[in-house]
């Protein structure tokens, strides 16, 4: 019945988005007039698209994620040297680190990113064999 899940994000400027995610390391394409970011070995796809062109076809004002989070990225990463590298490019790339790789509850391993246009991201390395039953 569906073939998919991907999301559209409204982004300030698409080719300095483009570079970004390209820095970090995702597969990163343009398709029509967005940019298709592709994470993981899923393939799970965020679309970015400049601010306008988003409102278009959403018919709905794009607020400023500098000042709300509607929604929280996450990224599962294999490794918590994984963490550590993608933290390592964000920062290079310019992102902001809203939190440090650190260990959580025993089991869990992440940070948290900012992109270039304030979207939250965080990456996390779950030891399921650590994991509370």
């Amino acid at each position: 019945m569906f073939s998919g899940l991907w999301i559209n994000l409204p982004v300030k400027d698409l080719e300095q988005s483009k570079a970004f995610f390209t820095e970090i390391g995702f597969s990163v394409q343009a398709v029509g007039d967005g940019v298709r970011v592709v994470i993981g070995d899923k393939e799970s796809t965020v679309m970015l698209f400049e601010e306008s062109r988003f409102q278009s076809f959403t018919h709905h004002e794009v607020r400023d994620a500098e000042k709300a989070t509607e929604v929280l990225f996450s990224i599962g990463a294999k490794s918590k040297d994984d963490v550590d590298s993608l933290i390592n490019k964000v920062k290079q790339a310019g992102g902001k680190i809203y939190g440090e790789p650190a260990e959580s509850e025993g089991w869990l391993y992440g940070a948290g990113f900012v992109d270039l246009d304030g979207h939250r991201w965080n990456i996390l390395y779950m030891d399921m064999e650590r994991m509370p039953q």
